[in-house]
Parts: structure tokens; sequence; C-alpha cells
């Protein structure tokens, strides 16, 4: 749970702002919900729309709509309301997620491509039906999507905290922030799939954009300048070591997060399935150049954590910094606006989360756990699913009480790397096996969640080496330990025969071609 807002914060935006909130927020959802219905179901008899139609919008992205699909995908409340408050904690340590923005793009233009000829060519919809194609394994499948499962989770319940921490700052008391937050999530996914974020995600992308802009020009002006604001900040924050930036033992976390998040990034369901909803492959490429814009972004929203500490906002509540500064600089028309951009920044992202998650229990779980039962082409089954993630996530919410925001989106970065040697390595001809990537998926999932359990849900873990300690990224350790253990099975097993698959390596089709 939450702790409450001190009683010195600046106050609320007043009936203006609240008005101007509601307007923004309310026309998202009804918008995005309302084309998105119309546009799945255009043409076509109640109930008749496909799985792939709700879930990948039928593949018919091209590139700019896949640009801010995706961008929104990446781009969520993690990027207004975690970064921002572990930044005013903990200082330039929080700036990690700007190398791993940069090291993730050329990551996206070599892989995502092949898998995405993959996908199309099979009629793939999750990272668990690319598995199952490659390796001819329904436990590995199983394990797949289970995974993309549990990891969205928590990284939906960052997005409702981020909706409920601007609700909280327009007044709403108790817990009324938090279902609100989920109504609305739910009634924009339950109608719109995945139309509902792609013919919205322009609009998040512009408030957001300009709320940036706005925020980084008229704050420092209003404290003195960059330079007055810098040393101001540093005048309230603990000083690192003279000379340097991080803080003593800083840097080997801040370095391994950087590259253990940039390997996660696109295995989440949410982004893949942004990937795979693309037109075709040259439209990820262009994607995977363009989308670096973000990373700047990024950088800005970050410097409001700072920005923070030098307009004098004192809270034990990291997860409200922005609003409070919101409220603290800007009339309250203003504020209502910026909260409306962070809680539609959310919403977006939320709904694609919710509607991948979905595509793996309708495509995966079911069909291996239910086969009688089950109906991978019926949105009404992804639906339901969907609805029961983002209950799971509230619940991840009231049960979890990670220090940072920015947690919840580590945990489940812990998780979801573990499939990296089956989705990604799978391509290559390394002779991995399906027991081999078996083995080692659950000794990384075990080892893993051992540790973030033992260090209270961190996202590093400490090491004790010649007398020393060093803490680095604990998805890291665990994707080491999950490769070590695949590549031993495998090569234990290397004289069986292996299942017959029609999976074809992408590298053959382009030799064809």
């Amino acid at each position: 749970m939450s702790a409450p807002v001190p009683a010195a914060s600046p106050g609320t935006p007043g009936a203006l702002g609240i008005l101007v909130f509601v307007l923004f927020f309310a026309a998202t959802i009804l918008l995005g919900a309302g084309l998105g219905w119309r546009r799945g179901h255009s043409g076509r008899p109640a109930g008749a729309e496909t799985s792939e139609e709700w879930g990948l919008g039928g593949r018919s992205f091209g590139t700019w709509i896949t640009w801010f699909l995706v961008g929104g995908d990446f781009y969520t409340a993690y990027t207004v309301i975690a970064v921002p408050a572990l930044v005013y904690a903990v200082g330039a340590y929080g700036f990690f997620a700007l190398p791993y923005t940069i090291i993730v793009y050329p990551f996206v233009y070599a892989v995502m491509p092949r898998l995405w000829q993959l996908a199309k060519a099979g009629g793939h919809l999750t990272a668990a039906d690319l598995v199952r194609a490659r390796f001819a394994s329904r436990p590995l499948e199983i394990a797949v999507a289970a995974t993309g499962l549990l990891a969205i989770i928590p990284y939906i319940a960052l997005q409702l905290v981020g909706i409920r921490t601007v609700l909280e700052a327009l007044g709403l008391p108790g817990e009324v922030p938090l279902v609100v937050a989920f109504v609305s999530l739910a009634a924009y996914t339950w109608l719109g799939g995945l139309h509902a974020p792609a013919l919205t995600a322009f609009l998040k992308d512009v408030m957001i954009y300009l709320v940036v802009i706005v925020a980084v020009t008229v704050i420092p002006l209003h404290l003195g300048g960059y330079g007055a604001m810098f040393a101001t900040a540093a005048a309230h924050m603990k000083p690192p070591p003279a000379g340097h930036v991080l803080g003593v033992g800083q840097a080997v976390p801040y370095a391994t997060l950087a590259l253990s998040s940039a390997l996660a990034a696109f295995l989440y369901p949410h982004t893949l399935t942004g990937v795979l909803a693309a037109r075709d492959a040259d439209t990820i490429r262009r994607n995977a150049v363009m989308l670096p814009a973000y990373t700047l972004l990024l950088g800005l929203i970050a410097m409001l954590g700072l920005m923070a500490h030098a307009a004098g906002i004192v809270t034990s509540h990291s997860t409200a910094v922005v609003p409070l500064l919101f409220l603290r600089i800007f009339p309250g028309w203003f504020a209502g606006f910026a909260f409306a951009a962070i809680a539609v920044g959310a919403l977006v992202p939320a709904a694609v989360m919710a509607v991948g998650a979905a595509n793996l229990v309708t495509r995966n779980l079911l069909p291996a756990l239910l086969p009688r039962r089950s109906g991978p082409d019926n949105a009404r089954a992804a639906q339901v699913s969907g609805l029961l993630v983002k209950l799971a996530a509230l619940g991840c919410i009231l049960l979890l009480n990670p220090t940072f925001a920015i947690d919840l989106q580590l945990l489940g970065g812990v998780w979801v790397l573990q499939t990296l040697p089956a989705l990604v390595l799978g391509l290559l001809k390394l002779g991995l096996r399906a027991s081999g990537l078996l083995a080692g998926w659950a000794a990384g999932m075990a080892g893993g969640t051992w540790m973030v359990m033992a260090d209270g849900l961190k996202p590093v873990h400490a090491l004790h080496l010649g007398g020393g300690t060093m803490s680095v990224s604990t998805g890291l350790l665990a994707l080491l330990l999950n490769l070590a253990v695949s590549l031993a099975v495998s090569g234990a097993f290397a004289g069986l025969a292996q299942p017959r698959t029609s999976w074809s390596p992408p590298w053959r089709n382009a030799a064809r071609k």
C-alpha cells in the first residue's frame, strides 16, 4: 500500500484542473474503446472477431502507427512516474534506464524482423507459439507462456500505480483512485482490444511530449536556470564521492541493470505484441532506427526527479514526486492536463500488456491445459483472460510493498529474461534442445525468484568475491545460470534425435530470396 502524501504537499489542482483531467482522460477511454470496437467489428456479425484481429490488430499497422504503438508500450508509467521517483531517491543511479534504451534498439533491428517473419509465416501470435514451432515441445511452450504471463502482471501493476498516483494528487480519498484506475483500464481494453491503444497512442504521445517540453522549459526558469537547479538539487541530495557521479558500489549494478533491462525489454508480451502487429519486417527495422527519439524524452523526464529536490519537494512517498512537483510549479489547469497525460501514458501500454497476456492464455495455456474447451480464435476468451490478468495485477499492488515503483517492472524483468534462450538463441545453430532449455528455464526461474525474494524485491543481488562485495543485476545472474544449465543438458542429450518441426530458419528463407 502507498504511504499518504505528506500534509506539506502543495494541495490539489482545484475544480478547473480536475475538469481538464476528466475531459482528456475520459475522452481517451471513449475514443479508443469506441473506435477500436468499431474497427475490430467492421463488416462482421457480433462475436465473429478473431483473436488475431483483437490481439494483433490483424497485423495491419504501418510505420507510424507501429512507432507510436511500440513507443507507447515501451515508455509507460515506468518512465513518467517510476524513473523520476528513483532519481529523486538515489540520484544518478536512477538514470540507468537511458543506456538500456540505447542498447536495446540494435537488438531489435537484428532480431525482431526475423521473429516477425516466422510469426507471419506460421500464423503465430505469441513468443510461446514461436518456441513451440521451433522445438515441437508443449512443456517448453507452456513454460514460456506462463513466464510471460507472470512477468507482465507486476508491469501492469506499475501502470495502475501510475494512474492511482495522479488520482490521489487530484484529491480522491482512500482506495477510490485504485478502483477508478482498474475500472478504466478494464473498460478500455475489453471494448477496444489492440485497436484501442493503437488508435490513441498518437494522442498519448502528443500529450506526454507537450507536458515534458513545457516542464523542462518552465521549471528550470522558475528555479533560476539549469545551473541553479542542479546546484540546489545537489545540496539536497547525499553527495557521491568527489569526482564521481555515481555513489560507492553503484557502477556495477548500474551497468548490469542497463544490460539486463535491454535484453528483457522486447521479450515482454506487450512489446512483442507491438512488434508482431506490424505490417512487415521493414516496418520493424524502420522503427528500430526511429524509436531512439524516445530516449531523449526519457532523459528529460528523469531530470524531473532532480527538479523536485530543487523545488523543495519533500516526501517519503517517492512515487508522488512528479505530481507534487507539477502542483508546486504550475497552475491547476495545466497540472490537470499533465496528470491526464500521465494517466493516459499508463493506460495505453497497460492495455497492450493485458492484450499480450490474454494472447498467451488463449493461444498457449488454454489449448494445452483444456484442449476440448479452448477456443484460440475466440476474442471473448481473450477479453475474459485480459480481465483476469488485470485482477491479478490489482492483487499484486495490494500484496507487494516494493520500496520503489520501478521494482515492480524490474521484478518482471528477472522472470521474462529467462525466456531469452528459447526465443532468441533458438534462432541460432547452437544445438540447444527443448529438454536443455526447459531445465535451464527452471534453474533460472528458481534462482532468480529466490534471490529477488531474499533481497526484499530488490533487482540486484550482492556477490561476495575475494573479501569484497559487488551488487549485480539479479536477472543477469539468473540468465547466466539458465544458459549454463541449458548448454550442459543439451550437450548431455546431443546424441538423441530431436522431434521434427515445420520450422524454417529465417536465414534459410533469406538465402532463397
